[in-house]
C-alpha cells in the first residue's frame, strides 16, 4: 500500500495471500455491532495453486470492502442475517487504493483483525 508501514507484517501479508480481515467499528444503534471486512479477490493464478497445495502471495490483488450493521440479539446464531444492513462498500484495485478507502472511512490498519479473532458473524 502506498503507506504500507501501517499495516502489520502479518496483516499485510494476509491480504496478499488472499485471506480477509475484519474490524469491528461503532454502530449506529446501540442495539446493533457494525463491521468492516476487507476480502481480496480471489484469481486465476489462487485456483491454479490450490490444486498444487499452495497460496500464491500477489501485491496487485483487488479487494472489496464491505461495511454492515447486524442485530446484537441475532449476531451469534444462524439468522445473524436478518435485519444485517450494508451501510457502505467499495472497490480497491490495488493496494494504494485501499489504503485510500480506508483513510475515507476513517479506519487505521491496524484496527483489522483475522475474522476468527473477530466477533464477525459472516
Amino acid at each position: 500500500m502506498n503507506d504500507a508501514s501501517n499495516w502489520p507484517t502479518d496483516k499485510l501479508t494476509a491480504l496478499r495471500l488472499g485471506r480477509r480481515l475484519v474490524a469491528e467499528v461503532p454502530a449506529i444503534r446501540s442495539d446493533r455491532r457494525a463491521f468492516v471486512d476487507i476480502t481480496p479477490k480471489q484469481t486465476s493464478r489462487d485456483s491454479e495453486a490450490r490444486k498444487h497445495g499452495w497460496v500464491p502471495s500477489e501485491a496487485d490483488r483487488n479487494f472489496r470492502i464491505e461495511h454492515w450493521e447486524y442485530d446484537s440479539e441475532l449476531i451469534e446464531g444462524f439468522d445473524y442475517d436478518i435485519g444485517a444492513v450494508l451501510i457502505a462498500s467499495a472497490e480497491a484495485t490495488s493496494e494504494s487504493e485501499l489504503a485510500a478507502v480506508l483513510t475515507d472511512w476513517q479506519l487505521n490498519p491496524r484496527r483489522f483483525v483475522y475474522p476468527w479473532d473477530s466477533e464477525d458473524p459472516k
